[in-house]
């Protein structure tokens, strides 16, 4: 409540105002709603709008009102009185109650009634209010304090055609081809024989404020920071702010038919997702929907959106490699299951490709990969469940997508939706992946929403827990041990920059959470060189512990011999004349570049790799003509994999490059030239 707010308040204390004063107050701003616009006027002199409150409102208030005038605070009375109210009903003990009914209750039943809720309440006195609502077509419905039991038959009915609808799936999904349409029937005439309404309150509020997909609703004092709450028209919410007496809600659908007044419900549970592995290959939403029309989805486990990150105890050390097929990544930036890699750079620079070769990589390797898509257009992301269908990548694999044309609310708990249907995988003892494209526009959403809430800006506008936003969510990425399932979730963020500001607020946070980025640069993208990985800026801090011995030996100082070629190369550009030392490094430097350029949707084997760079890195391809050398490579590999199965057999088995297995790539590649 605001200062202003709190001074109106106590003024009304001090005066002691009667709830009859306050509820005439009322009265004439429903009858009239012209004469509150006409105190709130700052053009309308002191004498016309003491003229007004002398007519029409009770001589206790009418230094109230002025005063209320005065400081422009007419808008806000409604709440104040209703503060005010709450404070005359608790310093009673009494408690106020609704009662929305379609039959009138007799004596007997509104006597029983008082004595319940006094009962319940342990307060002296109740103040019931009885409202007639055929809407809830029979029974009724109790409201006191923040307190909802419903007895109504609209509830009950719901309940059953709810009920009904799940048995009728089930039923339908049975596959029995003996059940024919008067089994059906008799199987839903059992179910509503043996329906029974729930009983028990539930905890409720109402809308005070609503607009622009955020509902301010006042009650519900013991709701929980990111509950699932749900409104009287069906539409279900997340609950984002906490405050004395009100809570911020951010819709997770349409507000059509909400107002001001209508009721919410507690579920009593976080917002999680429905999963199971029926997920594999399907398209949904960032509530765990189907949106790619072939069918329900049925889930075995809740898993809840926000959960706690494993703690270090529970993890193992990141060893396993999990390749990309890109050589320039696997050789240099190895990634390793359990760890977060950021892919970084400039709109229309590869990242998402990089994402998409990694996911087809995973073919045949036992490992589950989840894509999320945060404010994509759609027709982008259709582009990318195609690819993915084209290279076979589809059955093992589900696409979550909150499009740019969904309300941000959506886009904010995509990432989290994705992750816990990652850890429902995880949990089973399987390795996941997943990619998150991209964070930059999660947290765009995210200051969009935080706005709409009220909460203070920070720096670009962004509230002050944007990281928590971030690091929460990557935090659970983790390679879990053997007493934990030894499940492992990889996660690969995707963060856009503008014009290579690699330094801008989101890109720092997310680089300060991963375990190393790969930079992606628009001038090499252009100048052919894809993909177009920065050496220099680009970095895996878990390094050679995620590569195989024998893709570690065969990269030995690749990434050195790069960087001495890209600085030796700016040296060189205006010089004439090179000395053979210089000349060679160079040569080496266009054919090791040479060499990483890699088609789109084309990872490389682990074999071909290993291969590739043993034969580089000992002078093999130095007397390859540039133009010739992609050629040259695929006839070579073609042909080691027709006469030499027993090396590619070797290193795919062992994963090690002996001396000897070095000698044999050697002859082999010298009889190929021969």
């Amino acid at each position: 409540m605001k200062e202003t707010d709190k001074e109106l308040l106590n003024e009304l204390v001090r005066l002691d105002i009667p709830r009859e004063d306050i509820a005439t107050v009322k009265s004439v701003f429903a009858a009239c709603p012209d004469v509150a616009d006409t105190l709130a006027n700052p053009l309308v002199t002191y004498d016309e709008k003491h003229g007004i409150v002398i007519k029409l409102f009770p001589e206790s208030l009418e230094r109230f009102m002025m005063n209320a005038s005065k400081t422009g605070m007419i808008d806000r009375l409604e709440e104040i009185f209703e503060e005010y109210e709450d404070l005359l009903l608790e310093k009673q003990g009494s408690i106020k109650a609704v009662v929305r009914y379609v039959t009138p209750l007799t004596e007997t039943q509104q006597a029983d009634l008082r004595k319940f809720i006094m009962e319940k309440f342990v307060k002296d006195d109740v103040d019931i209010e009885y409202k007639h609502d055929p809407d809830i077509i029979g029974g009724f419905i109790l409201n006191a304090g923040d307190v909802e039991y419903d007895r109504s038959f609209r509830t009950s009915l719901r309940a059953m055609r709810d009920t009904l609808q799940e048995k009728a799936a089930e039923v339908a999904e049975s596959g029995d081809e003996n059940l024919d349409s008067n089994d059906i029937i008799s199987v839903l005439k059992t179910e509503v024989k043996d329906f029974t309404v729930r009983s028990g309150a539930t905890e409720t509020g109402f809308v005070t404020q609503l607009g622009d997909g955020i509902a301010r609703v006042h009650g519900m004092s013991g709701v929980m920071y990111g509950e699932l709450v749900e409104f009287e028209t069906g539409v279900r919410g997340i609950v984002q702010n906490l405050e004395e007496k009100t809570a911020g809600v951010v819709l997770l659908g349409d507000d059509h038919g909400l107002t001001e007044g209508s009721t919410v419900v507690r579920t009593g549970k976080r917002a999680g997702i429905g999963v199971s592995d029926e997920l594999l290959g399907r398209v949904v939403d960032a509530l765990g929907s189907p949106i790619d029309g072939l069918g329900v989805i049925r889930a075995e486990d809740y898993f809840p959106i926000e959960r706690e990150a494993p703690g270090v105890i529970e993890r193992k050390p990141v060893n396993v490699p999990l390749q990309t097929g890109i050589l320039a990544i696997d050789s240099m930036f190895p990634i390793g299951r359990g760890q977060r890699e950021l892919i970084i750079g400039d709109r229309q620079t590869g990242k998402t490709s990089i994402a998409i070769d990694t996911i087809i990589n995973q073919k045949g390797k036992d490992v589950i990969c989840i894509y999320v898509a945060i404010g994509q257009k759609s027709s982008t992301v259709a582009q990318v469940v195609n690819t993915l269908k084209k290279y076979g990548a589809m059955e093992y694999s589900v696409v979550v997508c909150a499009s740019a044309s969904d309300p941000a609310p959506f886009q904010y708990i995509s990432p989290y939706s994705g992750t816990a249907i990652a850890e429902y995988f995880m949990s089973k003892g399987r390795d996941v992946l997943i990619v998150y494209d991209d964070l930059s526009k999660h947290a765009v959403a995210y200051r969009a929403m935080s706005l709409l809430l009220h909460r203070p800006p920070g720096r670009e506008a962004y509230p002050g827990d944007v990281f928590y936003l971030h690091s929460r969510l990557l935090e659970r990425s983790s390679r879990l041990d053997d007493e934990h399932g030894g499940g492992s979730l990889t996660a690969l963020p995707i963060i856009e920059t503008l014009a290579g500001d690699i330094s801008a607020y989101i890109p720092t946070n997310v680089i300060s959470i991963t375990d190393g980025q790969i930079f992606l640069e628009s001038e090499l993208f252009n100048s052919g060189l894809r993909p177009a990985v920065n050496y220099g800026l680009s970095v895996s801090r878990v390094g050679g512990a995620a590569q195989t011995k024998a893709m570690k030996k065969a990269a030995g100082n690749l990434r050195i011999d790069l960087a001495q070629f890209k600085e030796m190369e700016i040296f060189t550009q205006f010089s004439s004349e090179l000395d053979q030392t210089t000349a060679d490094l160079l040569n080496h430097g266009h054919m090791l570049t040479e060499m990483l350029k890699q088609p789109l949707y084309n990872p490389m084997p682990h074999y071909k790799q290993v291969i590739l760079l043993y034969a580089a890195q000992h002078g093999m391809f130095e007397n390859i003509p540039l133009k010739e050398l992609k050629e040259y490579i695929n006839d070579l590999i073609s042909y080691i994999e027709s006469y030499g199965q027993d090396i590619i057999s070797e290193i795919e088995e062992n994963k090690v490059l002996t001396e000897d297995l070095g000698e044999r790539i050697e002859r082999i590649v010298t009889a190929f030239e021969e």
